[in-house]
């Protein structure tokens, strides 16, 4: 973070496909080593596989799993007294956008599967039907939130 200057946040142009800047933001996320005709292309042929398998619009599917993977809070250790205490607290929705799509993006890379589209749209899929690693992954967060809710006046 500069001590001076404000941090201006830089907007991603909309994809070319759906015109959305979110699917821009998860194609620029899913990219590995600058190569994004290669991350583009993973990610609208798992679109093109979630329409063949559901027969719905892909980026219906998409926005549900993106929902059922985005989280509400979290914890975050607080030192205090010498003692490192989890501390829940409200997510801001940046980050929480920011956060499902890192999830999604994990969970798929670590299914078993041929190859990474077919591991995207599975997961996106098993996401939307509030199933998979993601889904558990926001509901363990959320548990953990919950569990330690008495230190929750330690927030900041």
């Amino acid at each position: 973070m500069p001590r001076r200057a404000k941090v201006v946040r830089r907007v991603p142009l909309p994809d070319a496909r759906y015109d959305s800047r979110l699917v821009s933001r998860f194609i620029n996320k899913l990219m590995v080593d600058g190569k994004k005709g290669v991350a583009e292309r993973i990610m609208y042929t798992a679109f093109d596989r979630i329409e063949a398998n559901t027969h719905h619009p892909p980026m219906e599917t998409f926005d549900v799993a993106l929902r059922n993977a985005t989280p509400a809070i979290e914890v975050r250790p607080r030192r205090i007294g010498g003692a490192t205490y989890q501390v829940p607290s409200e997510i801001r929705p940046e980050r929480r956008t920011t956060m499902a799509i890192r999830w999604l993006i994990n969970a798929a890379r670590s299914r078993n599967g041929k190859s990474m589209s077919e591991k995207l749209a599975s997961e996106l899929l098993d996401a939307s039907h509030n199933l998979g690693a993601t889904v558990k992954r926001k509901e363990d967060t959320h548990r953990m939130a919950e569990a330690n809710k008495a230190f929750s006046h330690y927030g900041r």
